[in-house]
């Protein structure tokens, strides 16, 4: 039996999900972790699912915020039973389990981190931040513009022809010069056989092969140097090395419907609507995922507010030197 964890917390309509036939399922914020969830409020190694015969247990392995079966907060290291449509809370996001007779996911570890990914994105574009990867000639005669890789998958070219995505006014480009893809976590840069050919760093690109594009690498296209910026990438980057947020005592995070049932109709009652556990179930409001850390812009000028004690003895020694400097030109002269 295979176990499959869905992600219910944040857009419930995407509920990204990821299917393991594994003894041991390690969930966390981590890097390393079989499922990644992007939250402060998760720690690095916050919990393990583990196969025990037939059954599957759950194990809180000394998280900062705690795990949750349903209302019930697990002890750290207390193995819980769990069943096929039982909600666990990791922190603040809801997972759903459902144990199933299916095929596993192919590469769980690259899937899992395509839902981090994926998760942060939506975070920031809630936010109203940029989420796409942005490329930018930094050098040379197209210095200054810019191209948005929005489309995960699309293949975007780059050259003079103007039929390019970004269109360059360089000579040494050809009309089709060389194609970037955004691919999971990376940037793949494709050289389309063009004449003058492409540089990434110091290797010339094959022609026809997808090559990831490292960042901080530059990319030489003709007499252009590009780079990129990766919102989503580095967004997290940042969450998986901050430290954990300890949520308060009384902060709700209430559970989402696992498996939705049909309205019942306009002349019948709901039989569940008056329930106690409906009431406690019932989410008030979207639980939270992926709480991106707000970020100043990096070509934004920190505001100076004041002057510093570092600030005041580097002026005074400057000072001084230049009077000791004066007066040695002084004796100068009058020695002369």
């Amino acid at each position: 039996m295979a176990l499959t964890v869905i992600v219910r917390s944040g857009d419930v309509k995407s509920a990204p999900k990821v299917t393991f036939d594994a003894p041991r399922i390690v969930v966390g914020r981590g890097e390393g972790c079989d499922v990644r969830l992007p939250d402060p409020s998760v720690s690095h190694r916050h919990a393990s699912i583990r196969q025990r015969g037939s059954e599957y247990i759950v194990v809180d392995e000394g998280s900062t915020n705690g795990t949750f079966v349903g209302p019930v907060r697990l002890s750290p290291h207390s193995p819980r039973v769990v069943r096929g449509g039982d909600m666990v809370r990791i922190g603040r996001i809801w997972l759903e389990l459902r144990v199933e007779h299916i095929v596993p996911t192919a590469a769980a570890n690259v899937a899992t981190k395509e839902i981090a990914l994926g998760l942060v994105a939506e975070a920031l574009a809630a936010q109203g931040d940029p989420s796409a990867v942005r490329v930018f000639v930094t050098e040379g005669p197209d210095a200054g513009r810019e191209l948005a890789l929005a489309e995960p998958g699309r293949p975007y070219a780059l050259g003079r022809g103007q039929g390019a995505d970004l269109v360059l006014d360089d000579a040494d480009a050809s009309r089709k010069h060389v194609e970037l893809m955004r691919k999971g976590s990376q940037v793949l840069v494709r050289d389309l056989g063009s004449k003058n050919g492409a540089l990434l760093g110091d290797s010339r690109l094959e022609a026809g092969k997808d090559v990831p594009w490292p960042r901080g690498t530059p990319l030489r296209v003709g007499a252009n140097l590009l780079s990129y910026d990766d919102p989503v990438g580095e967004a997290l980057a940042e969450l998986e090395r901050a430290a954990d947020e300890r949520m308060r005592d009384d902060e709700l995070i209430d559970a989402p419907n696992a498996s939705p049932q049909p309205a019942p109709a306009a002349d019948e009652p709901d039989p569940e609507a008056s329930s106690p556990l409906a009431a406690e179930l019932a989410p008030r409001a979207a639980s939270p995922i992926a709480k991106v850390p707000e970020r100043a812009p990096k070509k934004a000028s920190a505001e100076r507010r004041g002057w510093s004690l570092t600030d005041v003895v580097v002026a005074l020694i400057a000072i001084t030197v230049l009077v000791v400097s004066l007066l040695g030109l002084l004796w100068l002269f009058k020695a002369t």
